[in-house]
């Protein structure tokens, strides 16, 4: 492709409309988790771009956590269970600076109308449902935190038949439903543990806990899950890098 048509495309680089084309591949599950992707030469002539266009999107893909590029061996559509990507969205740490992945200990399973919380965060309409999905997460063999995970019943209704939910849920979207968990936001505030919660963490009803209150969306945007964290902070800490 000449100079003049690289530039042709109005308001945005040329590597961004192409980043563009890459991602729908993902979101369109011809590349998926843990696939390697044709070279830089092979995409290259495909599209009928530069080699550097090719490399500026795939590092930005990179970035962005979407492939892995393994030194020797090619770039990978990133996987849900790589070390890195886990603590992008899993942001406690033990307060002596190690780092683990929590265990998980599932408490239900139910199915019922949307609550106004929900339907905001998710998009939904006054009829919808959600799956609800509560579990206790532990760090290092302690119980740190209570969660409850909000899902479109409309778009997850299968979890219901799922015997053994995996620890890592953003895992099980990519693999059953080719849901790639891009960003979330979380909003952090200060409540007191229920007595319910108190009873699984091991604490007084009335212990001040962090609330983290996610949303994940996916690739298109579109918001994925709720997912609430009432947390005991006593022994960890929320850490967050910020550039």
């Amino acid at each position: 492709m000449s100079q003049a048509a690289e530039t042709g495309f109005a308001y945005r680089p040329l590597y961004v409309q192409v980043k563009d084309s890459l991602v729908r591949r993902l979101i369109d599950g011809a590349w998926l988790p843990g696939q390697m992707i044709p070279s830089e030469m092979e995409l290259a002539r495909e599209i009928g771009v530069s080699q550097g266009t090719i490399r500026k999107a795939l590092d930005a893909m990179t970035a962005e956590n979407l492939l892995v590029r393994r030194q020797g061996r090619g770039t990978y559509v990133a996987e849900p269970e790589e070390g890195r990507l886990l603590f992008q969205f899993f942001r406690l740490a033990s307060d002596d600076g190690e780092r683990a992945f929590p265990t998980s200990r599932f408490l239900s399973r139910t199915t019922a109308p949307a609550s106004a919380a929900e339907r905001t965060a998710l998009r939904l309409d006054e009829a919808a449902r959600v799956v609800r999905i509560e579990r206790v997460r532990s760090l290092l063999d302690h119980p740190i935190l209570v969660e409850t995970i909000s899902l479109p019943h409309d778009r997850f209704a299968v979890v219901e038949a799922i015997e053994d939910l995996p620890n890592n849920v953003y895992r099980l979207y990519s693999q059953k439903w080719g849901i790639t968990i891009a960003r979330a936001a979380e909003r952090l505030k200060a409540i007191g543990a229920t007595a319910e919660d108190a009873a699984e963490l091991g604490c007084q009803p009335g212990t001040p806990l962090l609330e983290i209150a996610r949303v994940a969306y996916d690739l298109e945007g579109s918001p994925v899950e709720l997912r609430v964290s009432r947390c005991l902070t006593d022994t960890v800490h929320y850490a967050s890098e910020l550039r």
